[in-house]
């Protein structure tokens, strides 16, 4: 009976409602001057998929694309922001560096990682699963050679090449689930995706906590980044086996299920190729579209506290009085708590589609925890301060990056709104990684205060653009009839009223997400 039920005995009514003797190839899908795709009026609603078959396939999607790539992203971030619990571990007195050289390992890391982001349209060139092995390899090797290094520059070039490899593989991976989720459904897969990196920095805590508590022969900081990188080798074996390169390429759905997934295709951007090449006029188009600047300003802004907290916080907690230890495994449970607001907060925005509401309450949260640990002597106060920033720049982070997806109108347009967003957002950690000098402990007003300010910029970047965003809607609806105010709901897509061809490609049904 398949995904159907009783009364689909036809040969796989592909669970879609094509006409009598049309198949998805056969449609007529023109692609104006504008990127934009259109169809016959007669066709309008022939790619409308049934909705427990649609069920079973996302849910078959859910339970092995965001996991594996969550998982390989837990492992990203572990490597990258692990020195934090490496430096005191033991590793600034063994290579023996100061506060300043410290801060330039953690800054050239997001200069590579900047000059290398060109990287994230690879995703659209190079298989999905062979360029994601190649990085995951590369990047693991790597990680795992610091623990041979015997001076601060031979740690150097280790994180300068760590950053241009990791440059290749986090910032394509919510443009690669793009091509798995419609725009209503992204928001939360990317959210669960990104999750792993607060759930990582939790994790790093509790495994530095075990690694540097015990007595190797083996210094305890070196151990750590073996212990940490060498599982991402293996990682790249069972990415290159396990990822699958679109969703009609996916070996775990039947052919039943990939005619679902091409249907789904067709309805967000015609029947076309969606990989291989580049839309160059769609290039000019994403690099004006004031959206993307917002956006790329915002991300900017989130990741002045996204890229020191990790790496600072083991020390800010040192410097509190708690012994290096115990400032290991308190780390923890802030970053607990962000990992699930992270997916609540996605899945929040997706129901609703207010994603711009969602990140400035979340900027709120953070920077009201940023100033308790700006002004409060407390050391209780200063630390649920940690609760509240985590849980503020971590699931704004996450609820950034899908916008900038659901807002741009072609695949080539949200490649390049990702590139433009990273190019751009990856220069905040340049600023953030150097806003703890040593000196300004215990209290670290200074760095606490910038990152508050920023925090609360991103709010009102966020207000910005939902107001230039509530605009553009009202004279979409002028133009193509009344629409609220492009709000999906559930309701829409089990009446149907979603299914028109290239949906999300610009078409008269298409509404930007608030």
């Amino acid at each position: 009976m398949g995904l159907l039920g009783k009364s689909a005995r036809v040969p796989p009514p592909t669970t879609t409602d094509y006409v009598e003797g049309q198949s998805p190839t056969s449609l007529d899908v023109e692609k104006t001057g504008e990127g934009m795709q259109k169809e016959d009026s007669d066709h309008s609603h022939r790619h409308h998929v049934h909705p427990d078959a649609e069920k079973a396939v996302i849910r078959k999607l859910d339970w092995r694309v965001p996991p594996l790539v969550a998982s390989l992203y837990l492992l990203s971030f572990l490597d990258r922001s692990n020195i934090g619990n490496a430096k005191i571990a033991g590793m600034q007195k063994d290579l023996d560096f100061n506060s300043s050289q410290y801060n330039w390992l953690l800054t050239i890391f997001y200069i590579s990682y900047v000059v290398f982001e060109f990287q994230a349209m690879m995703w659209k060139i190079v298989p999905a699963h062979m360029w994601a092995a190649f990085t995951v390899f590369g990047w693991g090797l790597i990680a795992s050679l610091q623990a041979t290094t015997q001076s601060w520059r031979g740690e150097m070039a280790c994180r300068f090449f760590l950053g241009a490899i990791e440059a290749g593989f986090g910032p394509g991976i919510p443009y690669l689930l793009s091509f798995f989720y419609l725009r209503h459904e992204l928001g939360l897969r990317v959210g669960l995706f990104l999750s792993a990196a607060p759930l990582a920095t939790c994790f790093a805590g509790a495994l530095a906590y075990g690694i540097t508590s015990g007595h190797s022969a083996l210094a305890n900081w070196r151990l750590l980044f073996l212990v940490e990188g060498l599982p991402t080798m293996v990682m790249a074996g069972v990415t290159y086996f396990y990822l699958p390169d679109s969703p009609d390429k996916a070996r775990f759905l039947n052919e039943e299920e990939k005619l679902v997934v091409k249907a789904r295709g067709v309805r967000q951007v015609g029947d076309v190729e969606r990989g291989g090449g580049i839309v160059w006029k769609d290039v000019v188009a994403a690099l004006l579209d004031l959206k993307c600047w917002f956006t790329a300003l915002m991300y900017f802004s989130c990741n002045v506290g996204f890229s020191s907290l990790p790496v600072f916080l083991p020390t800010i907690l040192n410097d509190m009085g708690f012994s290096a230890i115990d400032a290991q495994g308190l780390t923890a449970p802030p970053y607990f708590l962000a990992f699930l607001v992270t997916i609540f907060s996605s899945y929040i925005a997706d129901r609703t589609q207010q994603r711009g509401y969602t990140i400035i309450v979340l900027s709120i949260i953070g920077g009201i925890g940023y100033i308790l640990l700006a002004t409060c002597e407390s050391v209780g106060a200063r630390y649920f301060g940690v609760f509240l920033a985590t849980a503020g720049i971590f699931p704004g982070i996450a609820n950034i990056l899908p916008w900038v997806l659901n807002n741009q109108g072609s695949d080539t347009r949200r490649g390049i709104g990702i590139v433009m967003l990273n190019t751009v957002g990856q220069c905040g950690p340049l600023l953030g990684t150097n806003v703890y000098p040593a000196s300004d402990g215990p209290r670290y007003v200074k760095g606490q205060s910038i990152c508050a300010a920023f925090i609360f910029f991103n709010a009102l970047l966020a207000f910005g653009l939902r107001t230039l965003l509530v605009r553009e809607n009202k004279k979409l609806d002028e133009k193509h009839g009344l629409r609220g105010e492009g709000a999906i709901t559930r309701a829409d897509i089990l009446a149907g009223k979603e299914s028109a061809v290239a949906e999300e490609n610009y078409s008269p049904t298409y509404r930007y997400v608030l």
